[in-house]
C-alpha cells in the first residue's frame, strides 16, 4: 500500500520539477528572443518591460533604448565605476617648455586606481581666468610614443592635433593610453574587465583636470582623436555628457564591417577581451554596436572623418551607421549636428581634414582662433 503511494509522490515531484525546468527554459527562451528582436545596427525600436519591441517615436522612447545601450556595452567592457568627483587630481608637473603660443607641461595626475596618468598639458600664453576658454581632450592613435604623437614630436605625420589646437587657443590635455608612451600598466593586477573601461575612466580624469583650471570654461569641453583615439573619443563621450563636441577620425565602423566581421583586433587586454572570451568573436553575439553609440551622443555635435580607403574601418559601414543614427538626432531636432566626411585617402588625418575638424569644434565651443 505504501509503495504505490510513494510512487505517486515521486511521480508528482518529478512532474513539478519538470514543470519548473520547462518554465525556466521558456523564460530564458523569451529573454533571448527579446534580445533577438533588436538589431544593434538599427535604432528603430526599444524593448519594453515585457520584452516586446516597440517603435521609437519620441526622445522618451529613445532614452529607454539609450539606457539599454549603456548597460549592454558594460556587459563587454565591465561596469563603469562612477565619477571620482571628490578625488584630488594631485597634478605633478615634471617639465615645462615655453613655446611661442603656449606653455607645454609634462604632467601626471592621480587616476584614482593607484596609478598615475602621464599627459601633456598645453596652456595658451594668452590664457587667463578673466577670459575663460574651451578645453580639449586630445587622444592619440596607436603608437609606442603615445601622447608625443599628437604633439608632433615623432616622425608620424598628420597627427599633431594637440599642438595645433593649443596654437589655435584651446587648453589641451593629451594623455597616454595605457601601455603607450610613459604609461606602464599591469592588466593582471588591475580591477577592470577591459582596457577600454580603464581608458574611459582615465579620460574622465582629464575632463576633471580641465574643469579644475581657472583658465577653462567648464561648460565648453570637447574631445578629438584619430584611430585608437577616434574610438576612445566616442567611448568617453558616451559615458560623460560634459563632452559637448566629438571628433572621431578613422575611429569606427560597425562590428560586422570591421575586417568583414573578424573581431580579433578588438580583443587584446588594451581593448575588450570578452569579445573573444564570452562572445566568441561573433558580431551577432556582441550586445552593442557603434551605430548605437553614435546615437547615444545625440544631440551633441559629432563629426566622423572616415576615409574611402581606410583598411581598418570600412567606410560603407560608417555610412550606414550614420544613416541609422540620424533618426535619433532628428528626434532632438539636431540632424545638422551629425556630420560625416569621407575623404579620398587612406587611414590618415591630413591637414585639410584637421582644419575641418578644428572649424567644427570652433563652431560649437565658440572659439575665434587668433
Amino acid at each position: 500500500m505504501l509503495l504505490p503511494l510513494f510512487s505517486r509522490f515521486a511521480a508528482l515531484s518529478f512532474l513539478r520539477s519538470l514543470g519548473l525546468m520547462l518554465f525556466l527554459l521558456s523564460l530564458l527562451s523569451q529573454l533571448l528572443q527579446a534580445q533577438d528582436k533588436l538589431d544593434h545596427r538599427k535604432l528603430t525600436h526599444y524593448l519594453n518591460d515585457e520584452g516586446e519591441a516597440v517603435p521609437i517615436r519620441s526622445t522618451d522612447d529613445w532614452e529607454k533604448r539609450r539606457a539599454d545601450v549603456l548597460q549592454n556595452m558594460q556587459q563587454v567592457t565591465g561596469t563603469h565605476p562612477g565619477r571620482r568627483t571628490n578625488l584630488l587630481l594631485q597634478v605633478h608637473v615634471l617639465e615645462e617648455v615655453v613655446e611661442k603660443a603656449y606653455r607645454r607641461q609634462t604632467i601626471t595626475i592621480d587616476s584614482g586606481d593607484g596609478d598615475r596618468i602621464p599627459a601633456l598639458l598645453y596652456i595658451p600664453n594668452t590664457a587667463n581666468p578673466n577670459q575663460k576658454r574651451p578645453g580639449i581632450v586630445a587622444l592619440h592613435p596607436t603608437g609606442a610614443a603615445g601622447k608625443l604623437i599628437v604633439d608632433g614630436s615623432t616622425e608620424r605625420e598628420n597627427r599633431q592635433y594637440a599642438r595645433e589646437l593649443a596654437e589655435r587657443g584651446y587648453v589641451v590635455v593629451a594623455p597616454d593610453y595605457i601601455t603607450f608612451g610613459d604609461y606602464e600598466y599591469n592588466f593582471e593586477t588591475d580591477k577592470y574587465q577591459s582596457g577600454t573601461m580603464k581608458g574611459i575612466v582615465n579620460h574622465q580624469r582629464c575632463l576633471d583636470l580641465l574643469q579644475s583650471m581657472p583658465e577653462v570654461d567648464a561648460d565648453r569641453l570637447g574631445v578629438i582623436g584619430h584611430s585608437l583615439g577616434g574610438h576612445n573619443a566616442i567611448f568617453l563621450a558616451v559615458f560623460d555628457n560634459r563632452v559637448k563636441v566629438i571628433v572621431s577620425s578613422c575611429g569606427w565602423t560597425p562590428f560586422h564591417d570591421y575586417y568583414e566581421g573578424k573581431l580579433a583586433g578588438w580583443t587584446s587586454d588594451r581593448y575588450m577581451p570578452l569579445i573573444r572570451e564570452q562572445y566568441e568573436l561573433d558580431p551577432d553575439q556582441v550586445p552593442f554596436d557603434f551605430p548605437e553609440l553614435i546615437a547615444v551622443l545625440a544631440p551633441r555635435p559629432f563629426l566622423s572623418i572616415s576615409p574611402l580607403h581606410d583598411s581598418n574601418f570600412e567606410v560603407s559601414g560608417v555610412r550606414q551607421g550614420i544613416q541609422n543614427a540620424r533618426p535619433v538626432y532628428e528626434l532632438y531636432q539636431a540632424s545638422e549636428q551629425l556630420r560625416l566626411l569621407t575623404p579620398d585617402c587612406a587611414h590618415d588625418f591630413p591637414l585639410e581634414l584637421r582644419e575641418a575638424a578644428y572649424q567644427f569644434i570652433d563652431e560649437e565651443l565658440k572659439l575665434d582662433p587668433k
